[in-house]
């Protein structure tokens, strides 16, 4: 038998770099659009006081919406060849 030197997934293997590409896409645009939304509600806190409100909501966004989303849309290109 010969190892496999290939840097792609095995086949039907979770492919993390196809998986983090496709979140990034998704979380980049969600972050900038929560970050217009709650900056005016928000003018004069401290950088640490902002965070505060965007990241639960941000998390909340990721975990029940960009993630399964993903999983279930691209289901197929981050699990190649399954």
């Amino acid at each position: 038998m010969t190892e496999s030197t290939s840097l792609e997934p095995a086949r039907g293997q979770f492919s993390r770099p196809r998986f983090f590409l496709l979140v990034l896409a998704g979380a980049y645009p969600l972050i900038t659009t929560i970050l217009y939304v709650v900056r005016p509600f928000t003018e004069g806190w401290s950088l640490w006081q902002r965070t505060l409100i965007v990241a639960p909501i941000m998390v909340s966004l990721m975990v029940w919406g960009l993630i399964p989303f993903v999983q279930k849309r691209f289901h197929r290109f981050i699990h190649p060849g399954g």
